[in-house]
């Protein structure tokens, strides 16, 4: 059956009430079945929680085989706490068919990828894959289809009871003996950890691995001891070092700066930029250097942000420091100078779970608040559906993150991206894998022109009034062609390795295993 997006989605994967993608907004006002958080009855006193090893916690949640665990990824390729999980039920405890329901898995999370190959880890539900779990699960090594949520997807899906979680290990900065956890206040901090609320609200049992304790109580806490069974220190729980990504750094590209200032032009000249206004960016080059352009528009029209929102950047936090945004509302810290901002500014910040950020089955989403979003992009096609996870090899190595969420929700969702990188033209016919339908993007700026989706005439139209250019994405794509080449089609297997879900859990597209490269 294709969706509203084009694609075909095998019939086989439309069991137990799962459809289609249908187009944006096409289950506002629809009831879903929730599931009530599980509590454990504390009716015994108990003076902590504390347990001597990550075994021992893990055999008084009962461990099984074909159980299901999550762990957060606040400090991203700097994690060990997965690791050490995986390990301790995999090589200590001897579980098999594990099955692992993360935010996201990168780099810190290899480990996993060997037990995928051995047949140990048997599922995958996550945000983002990259590095070696991405290639086995691209090569089809899994035993089942992973599945690619995006952040306000995966508490839907917890909340719905389509992801039943045995065991959330929840790597915290500092801890008290009775589980009150959070991302600031240890020796390694890793700022907010709004990821793992939802965890902490709907899974069987809670684990909270710490490398700091401190008295009782640990208050205000992102997680509260009344959702926490037991917690465990180890030496270190993560390297904040490794928080940030090659991508989250102030770009100095003279492209990249042409493109952000052009961002912020159209961000200005459209009417939502007022007085109060709510703004969200990605972390990529030109969208972090939209806020230096933003800045100077804010700074001439004497207008103050309302509030920025999602995963926050110290180039943020700079702007609060000029007073120029209220408050910010963190799901995560993208770096070590906004965890410390956090830190030293608590009444300006305001820590908020995945489900609060852009859950699409709750009455109050923050995306939804949203007047602008500035995000990057993988690949784009004509109908502006954009790819953020698949490489053109057609192999996994990225994430939707609240990139779906936040284009969606928000009132104005522009993709900023060079026009090609290295050989590869960026605007394209068709993207490899659909992560953000088109039907939520509106804008496109490139290094070589503006296009406008045409379902925003009054976008548009703004632009034409303060004579902004711009051009159809066709021609874009024609110009990125001319420049590098129109690129073979891929070859794929029947085999589907991963489906996209879309955020309110309808199929947005399937990643099948790509055809090898045979050598005549």
């Amino acid at each position: 059956m294709k969706n509203a997006v084009g694609r075909e989605i095998p019939d086989e994967l439309l069991v137990n009430n799962k459809r289609v993608y249908y187009g944006k907004n096409q289950i506002d006002g629809q009831y879903e079945q929730k599931v009530g958080p599980k509590r454990r009855i504390g009716e015994k006193p108990r003076e902590d929680k504390l347990v001597a090893t990550l075994r021992e916690a893990c055999e008084k949640c009962g461990v099984h085989d074909g159980m299901t665990i999550s762990f957060h990824s606040v400090f991203r390729n700097g994690d060990y706490v997965a690791a050490m999980a995986v390990k301790t039920l995999v090589e200590e405890l001897g579980v098999k068919d594990l099955k692992i329901a993360a935010t996201s898995l990168g780099s810190a999370h290899d480990i996993i990828a060997d037990y995928i190959e051995k047949g140990v880890v048997t599922g995958i539900q996550t945000s983002g894959v990259r590095g070696r779990i991405g290639e086995v699960i691209s090569a089809g090594k899994l035993k089942t289809p992973a599945i690619i949520r995006s952040h306000g997807g995966r508490p839907r899906a917890i909340a719905a009871g389509e992801v039943t979680i045995d065991i959330a290990f929840i790597g915290a900065s500092a801890s008290d003996y009775y589980g009150n956890a959070a991302g600031i206040g240890g020796k390694n901090n890793s700022g907010v950890i709004g990821f793992a609320g939802p965890d902490a609200k709907y899974a069987n049992h809670v684990i909270v691995v710490t490398d700091t304790l401190v008295p009782f109580p640990n208050l205000p806490a992102a997680i509260n001891a009344m959702d926490v069974d037991y917690v465990v220190t180890v030496d270190e729980v993560g390297n904040p070092d490794k928080i940030a990504t090659a991508e989250a750094r102030m770009t100095q590209d003279p492209r990249e700066l042409m493109m952000a200032r052009n961002v912020a032009d159209i961000i200005a000249n459209t009417p939502y930029f007022k007085d109060g206004f709510s703004f969200q960016t990605g972390v990529g080059g030109p969208s972090l250097a939209v806020n230096r352009f933003l800045e100077e528009h804010m700074v001439k029209n004497n207008i103050q942000m309302g509030f920025a929102l999602g995963g926050i950047s110290n180039a943020m936090c700079q702007l609060q420091d000029k007073g120029l945004v209220k408050k910010i509302l963190d799901t995560q810290c993208f770096d070590k100078p906004t965890i410390e901002h956090l830190a030293k500014n608590p009444d300006k910040h305001i820590e908020i779970t995945t489900d609060e950020y852009a859950n699409p089955s709750n009455q109050g989403a923050y995306v939804n608040k949203l007047d602008y979003v500035v995000l990057s992009a993988l690949e784009i096609d004509t109908d502006f559906n954009v790819n953020v996870i698949t490489g053109s090899d057609g192999v996994l190595r990225g994430a939707p993150g609240g990139h779906p969420d936040t284009a969606a929700g928000s009132k104005c969702c522009i993709i900023v991206t060079p026009l090609t990188r290295g050989r590869m033209a960026t605007v394209c016919e068709k993207v490899v894998t659909v992560t953000t339908p088109g039907d939520t993007v509106d804008v496109l700026v490139t290094d070589y022109g503006t296009a406008v989706n045409p379902l925003r005439q009054d976008i548009i139209d703004c632009l034409d009034k303060a004579g902004i250019p711009h051009v159809t994405i066709e021609s874009l794509k024609e110009k990125a062609y001319s420049l590098v080449g129109r690129p073979d089609d891929l070859e794929w297997e029947d085999k589907v390795i991963a489906i996209v879900e879309a955020r309110d859990g309808s199929i947005l597209d399937v990643v099948r295993r790509i055809k090898p490269v045979t050598l005549d």
